[in-house]
Order: C-alpha cells, then sequence, then structure tokens
C-alpha cells in the first residue's frame, strides 16, 4: 500500500472522531453568543470568521469543509477550536489581542468582572494594571476594550442628575402637563420659555480624521455673548427670540408681549418655564394681572430642565451653528445663531421636530449608582 495514502486515511479517521466528538458540543448560551458574532456587521472580520468556524464545528461540518468554505488552513481551525475549549467565547474573541500565554480563565473573568463592578475603572490603562498585576496577563488597549465588552461593560460618562430632584414631583408635572394638552380648545395654544447666553467661541465637536492627522478651531478674540428669552411652539414650530441685554423681569415682560402679538388668534397662551426668580417678579405679576392679557404661567419643578423641550432647541441651535464653526466678528456669530432661531427652525421644524419634542421621562436618582 502506499505509504502516503495510509496516511491521508489515517488523517480522514481522526478528523471524523474528532468532529464526532465536537457535534452538537456547544451550550445554548455560547450558541447564542457565537451567532450574535457572527451575524454583528460591526464586528472585525476575522473575529466573525473564528466564530463562524466554531458554529460549523457545531454542526457537524468537518475540519476540511469549513477550511475549504471558509479559505484557510483547517490546522488554524484546530486551533481556534483548542482556545474556545480552554477559554471560551472570550478567549476566541481576544484570541490574537491577549498578551502572556494564554486567556483568562473563567474563575478570573468572575473576579474582574467583581473588581470593576466595585471600583468602576476609569480607563483600560486602569484595568490592564490590575490584569497584569493579578493574573500575569497583559493586554493592549484593543484586547481590554473587548474584554470588557464582551463581559459585560461600556464605557460612559457620569450623567449629571441633581440630588434634590423629585421622581414623584416629575411625574405629577408630567401627567398634568399631558392632561392640559388633551385638554386644550381651538383657541388656546402651549409655548415653552427658557434663557439662553451664547457666547462668541467655537464649540469642539469630535469627527473622523485620517489617523495621524490633527486638526483645530480658531479661537476667537472676544468673550462677547447673546442674552436670549426665548419661547418656541412645539405644534407648528413657531419661535419668539428677544434679544436683550439682560435677562430679567423686562425681558420676560417683552417676550410675553411677542407672544401675545405671534398668537393674536388665541385666547389663552399657556406658557411652561422654569422658576427663575424673574419670572415671580412682582413686575411680572403685575403685568399678567392687566386686563386682556393672555398669558398663563405653568412652572416647571425645580432642578428639571428635561421637562422643557425648549432645552433641546437649545441644544439643536449649538449642534448646527456652534460645533466646529467659527465667526471672525461677533455680529456675525449673533446673525447666525438669530437666524437659526427665528428663520431658520420655523422654516424646517420638520427636520429639528423629532429631537425638540416634549417627550419626558423621569430622571429618578434611585436608577443610578451615585459617585462619591
Amino acid at each position: 500500500m502506499d505509504i502516503r495514502k495510509s496516511f491521508d486515511r489515517i488523517s480522514v479517521i481522526d478528523s471524523s472522531v474528532l468532529v464526532k466528538a465536537c457535534h452538537n458540543f456547544l451550550s445554548p448560551t455560547d450558541r447564542a453568543d457565537l451567532v450574535k458574532i457572527a451575524r454583528d456587521g460591526l464586528e472585525e472580520h476575522r473575529t466573525a470568521r473564528r466564530a463562524n468556524a466554531i458554529l460549523l464545528l457545531d454542526k457537524g461540518w468537518s475540519f476540511a469543509a469549513i477550511a475549504e468554505a471558509l479559505f484557510i488552513d483547517d490546522s488554524t481551525i484546530r486551533t481556534w477550536l483548542k482556545e474556545f475549549q480552554e477559554g471560551g467565547v472570550e478567549a476566541l474573541v481576544l484570541f490574537d489581542l491577549k498578551g502572556g500565554s494564554g486567556a483568562l480563565s473563567p474563575l478570573q473573568i468572575d473576579e474582574l468582572r467583581a473588581w470593576a463592578t466595585e471600583t468602576l475603572p476609569t480607563s483600560t490603562t486602569e484595568i490592564g494594571q490590575f490584569i497584569l498585576k493579578r493574573f500575569g496577563f497583559d493586554y493592549g488597549r484593543s484586547g481590554l476594550i473587548k474584554l470588557m465588552n464582551r463581559i459585560g461593560f461600556d464605557w460612559r460618562k457620569p450623567e449629571p442628575v441633581p440630588s434634590k430632584i423629585d421622581a414623584a414631583v416629575q411625574q405629577k408635572f408630567i401627567d398634568a402637563h399631558e392632561d392640559l394638552r388633551n385638554s386644550l380648545g381651538p383657541d388656546e395654544a402651549v409655548v415653552y420659555v427658557d434663557a439662553v447666553h451664547p457666547t462668541h467661541q467655537a464649540k469642539p465637536a469630535g469627527r473622523w480624521l485620517p489617523r495621524g492627522q490633527r486638526c483645530a478651531l480658531p479661537k476667537a478674540s472676544g468673550r462677547d455673548r447673546l442674552n436670549l428669552h426665548g419661547a418656541i411652539d412645539l405644534e407648528t414650530g413657531q419661535t419668539s427670540i428677544v434679544d436683550v441685554e439682560a435677562v430679567d423681569a423686562a425681558s420676560a415682560i417683552a417676550l410675553f408681549e411677542a407672544l401675545e402679538r405671534s398668537h393674536s388668534t388665541m385666547g389663552r397662551i399657556h406658557v411652561f418655564l422654569d422658576n427663575a426668580r424673574y419670572h415671580h417678579a412682582r413686575a411680572v405679576q403685575d403685568w399678567l394681572q392687566q386686563p386682556g392679557r393672555r398669558i398663563v404661567l405653568h412652572f416647571i419643578p425645580a432642578y428639571c430642565p428635561h421637562l422643557n423641550p425648549i432645552e433641546r432647541l437649545w441644544k439643536v441651535m449649538h449642534e448646527n451653528v456652534t460645533h466646529n464653526k467659527t465667526y471672525a466678528k461677533f455680529r456675525d456669530f449673533a446673525e447666525a445663531v438669530l437666524g437659526f432661531l427665528r428663520k431658520t427652525v420655523p422654516q424646517r421644524f420638520d427636520e429639528f421636530s423629532s429631537t425638540i419634542t416634549d417627550n419626558f421621562r423621569v430622571i429618578d436618582p434611585k436608577d443610578f449608582r451615585i459617585l462619591a
């Protein structure tokens, strides 16, 4: 018998035995994780290919058939299988990113997860130092990011949550607001009021750059700012913006007068606004008591700017006017801001209405882990 044919026959027999041993070996959890990786269009190609190989082994494919389908050597698939058998999905994902001689064991993963849950590390450097000191493995940054994502961690910035915010008060306001919106008469309108003070400075915002390149924004020479008292009607996108020397009771009255002019056919204008002292000023109260006034004030709960949709208008304004945009003169800056708020928003409100909404949510400090 030809010696080469004998070796080929032995190889085929060994391979078939191994495949039988591997068939249907994945747990439901591992299979679900691997399917998710294989189907994720954003996953690295090499990681998805490893997941595909293990899934096909689980279905009973031979090493040779998988190697032919994936255009790789079958010995590579055997290496991937060994990594998976020794370290699970994490080892497979981090196969070419880990340092040292192997991946973390399941017990080490549990210890890492417990440590990270307790300390909330701020950087991959801190995580890498813990792993190196505790387990002796030296991971690169990419490997650490993938490892932390795989064990259920995301990198996030803390959200500012006022300590005095009250969930029950917020819900009561939201319910009352909804009742009012649902019971409006044909001659009633709702608007939302706030002040904003855009400064003549470009706001840096991230963007994609070719690797190795850097970008910068020219800084404006001055620190002039606008003082704007404004309102928006979410039904029409109509805005009322008064440009004033100072935001105070006088500017509030000027804004209310502008609202009555712009809503001349309305018998009642419901104005939602915050509890700034000038909104409660005696001059404002006296003006509201004048005969024929159609403004009705509704105050938003303290520490709850998220319950005022006009805050979202200011955000959209910055995204469109100040982010990564420089204006040499303050006059140009002022024209851009006022032009966007007074003309662009009403004219193109269909584009902004999905962002500038009264889709409120309750913020409850109990839902957050408060950092000391």
